[in-house]
Parts: structure tokens; C-alpha cells; sequence
């Protein structure tokens, strides 16, 4: 099954919250929606900044708890080289 990990942000720097799953899309929208109770509603944390799709979950999962541990600098630096504008992808996915 495939995997991926996501950043999700309320704005522009704003506060970053990383997340993994197997359906992007539909977690995505979850997030849009607010209805994922927790850190990222808490935020309004809703718009898909960066992500990262894997073959297998198991590495996807390893990629998030990895990715939990940067420096918050590095992450931002990870989405600028995707995404310098900060765009919500949620809309070029599909």
C-alpha cells in the first residue's frame, strides 16, 4: 500500500503540522473541512503545502517521524524548494 507524508499550514511560515496517510486526498479534505480534531484544527492548520508519496506506508511512517524531528528551518526550506509560494496544492493534485 502507498504512502504519504504532508505538510499542512495555516498561512504563509505560518505554524506547520506533518501528517502521514495512504489516501492523500481524502485526509486533505478532512484537514480543508476541520474535521480532524487536534493539533491542525486546533491551528487552522488546512492547506497542503508540501507532500511526499511512497510505495510502501511502513516508509512513509519512518519519513514523518523523521521529518518531526527537524529543525523547523529545514522544514521550511523543504517546502520552498517544492512550493516557493507557499500555494495550496490540494487543488493541483487531482
Amino acid at each position: 500500500m502507498a504512502g504519504y507524508v504532508y505538510i499542512v499550514t495555516n498561512q504563509k511560515r505560518g505554524t506547520l503540522y506533518i501528517g502521514v496517510t495512504s489516501n492523500l486526498e481524502s485526509r486533505i479534505f478532512e484537514h480543508r473541512e476541520g474535521l480532524t480534531l487536534g493539533f491542525a484544527s486546533k491551528y487552522g492548520c488546512n492547506r497542503l503545502v508540501w507532500y511526499e508519496e511512497h510505495l510502501q506506508i511502513g516508509t512513509a511512517i519512518q519519513r514523518e517521524k523523521s521529518l518531526k524531528r527537524w529543525y523547523r528551518l529545514w522544514k521550511v526550506e523543504l517546502i520552498e524548494t517544492m512550493n516557493p509560494d507557499w500555494r495550496d496544492l490540494y487543488f493541483e493534485l487531482w
